[in-house]
């Protein structure tokens, strides 16, 4: 009626899973006969399924930073020269995403939602380009790819609370269920919401690694088992 005021609009919660290398054909509401993904397939069968998305690159870095921003990345400085591999940013690198870029997070977060980033960031692993510095209140990951270890001729790889190091060189069998555990804590704290929640698996980009209760569970092999622990952790 003329003379009130409108009332605020609903804030809906936001949940943004992202795995990193998981194909198209490898879930089951996809078409796959070999990956068990109830938890996956039933968020399709309820909400929408899409047959056709683009990213603006095929690799890490430049894909993530333009997903996050909604820019091309050549646009917020991805994709050439001094980085290598077609915009892909390695362990030292002094470039990254700028804190000035205006994430969706950097949005939600000025429109009153709590924000965490959980897993694989590749944005840039220097502190000025770390999640905290783009609207996200906080972050515990890692700061680049899950193949770039010490055995690999990399530096020792952190998994990061924020800024600090939460652990260095990490199982990372217990990754996805570290990620799962400190994801469901940020809900259950934010229930009240409104929230926005960006859930960054690592897997299954190689190398793969499993935790116990997935070991052999597919009968598939070790990238199927890889799958169907992330559809539990969903």
């Amino acid at each position: 009626p003329t003379g009130q005021p409108e009332s605020d609009p609903v804030k809906p919660n936001i949940v943004l899973i992202n795995c990193d290398d998981l194909g198209y054909g490898d879930l089951g509401c996809y078409g796959s006969e070999l990956h068990d993904t109830p938890a996956l397939d039933a968020l399709a069968a309820d909400g929408a399924l899409f047959t056709d998305f683009y990213m603006a690159s095929p690799v890490c870095s430049p894909s993530r930073a333009s997903m996050l921003t909604g820019s091309y990345p050549t646009r917020i400085g991805f994709g050439g020269r001094p980085m290598d591999n077609m915009g892909v940013l390695f362990p030292g690198h002094a470039v990254g995403l700028h804190p000035d870029e205006i994430t969706i997070a950097t949005m939600l977060s000025e429109a009153g939602y709590a924000t965490l980033a959980v897993g694989k960031w590749h944005c840039g692993d220097q502190p000025d380009f770390l999640p905290t510095n783009h609207g996200f209140d906080e972050w515990f990951g890692l700061p680049y790819s899950n193949d770039m270890i010490p055995e690999s001729g990399y530096p020792d790889l952190a998994l990061l609370n924020n800024r600090d190091t939460f652990d260095l060189n990490p199982d990372q069998s217990l990754l996805t269920d570290r990620y799962t555990t400190e994801a469901l804590e940020f809900i259950r704290q934010n229930q009240a919401g409104p929230f926005f929640l960006y859930v960054a698996h690592g897997m299954p980009h190689v190398p793969l690694f499993i935790s116990d209760a997935f070991v052999q569970h597919s009968g598939q092999g070790d990238y199927a088992d890889v799958v169907e622990e992330i559809d539990a952790s969903v």
